[in-house]
């Protein structure tokens, strides 16, 4: 039987559910729709998988696709502080960072930008294996190899049986992405976003649109490789709906952590000029993604972008990163409470429980929100370091190869140099990537970062 995940109408449902109850919407109505759906044997959906194991009848279905649109219809209180129109963004940001002026943008060698593409796959690769697994599976796995705090990438040797049957590895995963498997960089959305951002702006420019990357995707991304909010807008595309709509549509996952991790070609292709990042970054984040998962996007794009220039702290970079995103949105108000939890504690793993309190029973494990508020937090905690801001990301939990590919990113930008990240983390990826981006499979991240570099002094 095939069950494709995160697109099946009884599945999307209960997404939308929580979705609407974190919007502010009506909470008699939305109860309703959740009765009429309780009543008609519907279920929730599965906490850590795209599908749940049977499907559903005909009728619940369809039951599930009318209570979808019915939801849909229904407004948000929050709409007012978390606009996604661009002009609405901007109005609400009193912060919001200047253009840059007609002078030349400030350089970034090539040799930042391999740092780049180097540390968001380590970072990713550090959290492959735990994806999906509960924060305490992820400290015992660790634990039980003498890997904790986390200083190295996960290994199977030395685990004991017991543990390993409670909380296995990711089965996508696990044979590419323990230290002892490990043969170069393998596939994973993560990079692969980057790829096509690449390609997007090869042939589009930065002036590309909405459209542009709509069409990208359908000429270049295999429909399997789109997770959550990314495959439900391909699903809308080839049912004839257009961009914004494609964000809205029965996409239950608008908020979650999808436009987040295609944010860092925006970012770096336009060094000093966070707008500029945040502007490119919100064209392709609206294909997807509404409110908290577009600022999201624009947040990163612009702390990649101050990072770029080489001459900000990694403290710098996230406050170049706020100025992009409503203060009063509840993305806003995480990243400032992560960071403040940050400040405020010695022990990282405080941090994180805290955060896990504050997020973890109200937000999906690839919301946006509580991901993002992470990134930060071990961004913020490590003091921008690359080891200890991957491992902080991914020690984390809930998005934990995303998080670690963000984080990375940023630190590794900083960093400013390949030779400056530590061997053990870079060595194991052959300087060789594995994807299913036409025309990439194999390539080194020292030809990509050249590539990315033409794209940075195109005009």
């Amino acid at each position: 039987m095939l069950r494709l995940t995160w697109a099946q109408p009884e599945d999307l449902l209960g997404h939308e559910l929580r979705q609407a109850a974190q919007d502010g919407r009506n909470a008699s109505a939305v109860a309703a729709v959740a009765a009429r759906w309780k009543r008609a044997g519907g279920w929730d959906p599965p906490a850590r998988a795209g599908a749940s194991p049977e499907p559903a009848s005909p009728y619940l279905r369809l039951l599930a696709e009318d209570l979808l649109d019915e939801l849909a219809d229904l407004p948000a209180a929050t709409a007012e502080n978390e606009p996604t129109g661009l002009d609405g963004i901007r109005r609400l940001c009193p912060h919001w960072p200047h253009p840059a002026a007609a002078a030349p943008a400030p350089e970034v060698a090539p040799a930042a930008l391999e740092a780049a593409w180097l540390g968001r796959a380590a970072g990713c690769l550090l959290g492959k294996p735990v994806e999906k697994l509960p924060l305490d599976g992820i400290r015992a796995l660790a634990r039980s190899t003498g890997n904790w705090p986390l200083n190295g990438y996960f290994t199977a040797r030395g685990v004991p049986a017991d543990l390993l049957a409670a909380h296995p590895w990711n089965r996508r995963s696990a044979g590419t992405s323990l230290a002892e498997n490990i043969d170069g960089m393998p596939e994973d959305d993560d990079l692969d976003y980057p790829l096509l951002n690449l390609l997007l702006l090869q042939r589009h420019g930065r002036s590309f649109t909405t459209a542009d990357v709509a069409r990208l995707w359908l000429e270049e991304l295999p429909a399997g490789r789109a997770f959550t909010a990314e495959r439900l807008a391909y699903r809308n595309l080839l049912c004839g709906v257009e961009p914004p709509r494609t964000a809205r549509h029965r996409n239950p996952f608008r908020e979650w952590i999808g436009a987040l991790i295609r944010a860092d070609m925006h970012g770096w292709t336009n060094p000093g000029d966070p707008a500029a990042a945040a502007e490119q970054a919100y064209r392709d984040a609206t294909l997807t993604h509404t409110a908290n998962g577009v600022y999201a996007a624009m947040f990163t794009a612009a702390a990649i972008a101050t990072a770029a220039t080489g001459a900000h702290d990694v403290h710098a970079c996230l406050a170049a990163g706020l100025t992009v995103v409503p203060p009063r949105s509840r993305l806003a108000r995480a990243v400032t409470h992560a960071v403040r939890l940050a400040r405020s504690h010695d022990d990282f793993d405080t941090v994180v429980d805290e955060l896990h309190t504050a997020y973890g029973t109200t937000h999906h494990w690839v919301h946006a929100v509580p991901n993002t508020a992470l990134i930060a937090a071990a961004l913020t905690h490590a003091d921008g370091d690359f080891t200890g801001s991957i491992t902080r990301a991914v020690s984390g939990g809930w998005d934990t190869d995303s998080d670690g590919a963000t984080a990375g990113s940023i630190a590794a930008l900083l960093a400013g140099d390949p030779a400056a990240l530590p061997d053990r983390w870079t060595a194991p990826l052959k300087n060789r990537l594995a994807t299913s981006v036409g025309g990439f499979d194999g390539a080194g991240f020292d030809t990509l970062a050249h590539l990315t570099h033409r794209e940075v002094a195109r005009p």
